[in-house]
């Protein structure tokens, strides 16, 4: 799977404008023996997830799931936040813990969190 941005044509000169929008990548490494139960993931792990942060500043999320088999990354979950003060309120949120405990209930990975960065100017 591959991610790509794409930029409008520009004649004189091009300006990328960022959002105060923070994003966080959730991805689960693996190969075809390590456990991933999609349908729990999708029922009850992200319903929770989006139930516990909410209030805090989640906007949205959104789930890839690369095509093949085999190792690599077998899930991205993609967390949209108001701004970084909502990242911050939502990890240190009292229902933090049992959306991170949960994690045991649908896979045998271990996560990896990734924030996004501004491009240099």
């Amino acid at each position: 799977m591959t991610l790509v941005a794409v930029y409008p044509r520009c004649h004189t000169h091009c300006t990328v404008q960022r959002s105060v929008m923070a994003i966080v990548y959730v991805t689960y490494p693996g190969d075809a023996t390590t456990h991933f139960d999609r349908t729990y993931y999708r029922t009850k792990h992200l319903p929770l997830v989006q139930k516990s942060w909410e209030s805090y500043g989640l906007q949205s999320l959104s789930v890839f799931y690369p095509e093949e088999d085999g190792a690599g990354t077998i899930a991205i979950c993609v967390l949209k936040f108001r701004d970084e003060a909502a990242v911050a309120a939502s990890l240190a949120a009292e229902a933090t813990p049992q959306v991170l405990a949960d994690i045991k209930n649908f896979t045998d990975a271990t996560p990896t969190q990734t924030r996004d960065a501004p491009l240099a100017t």
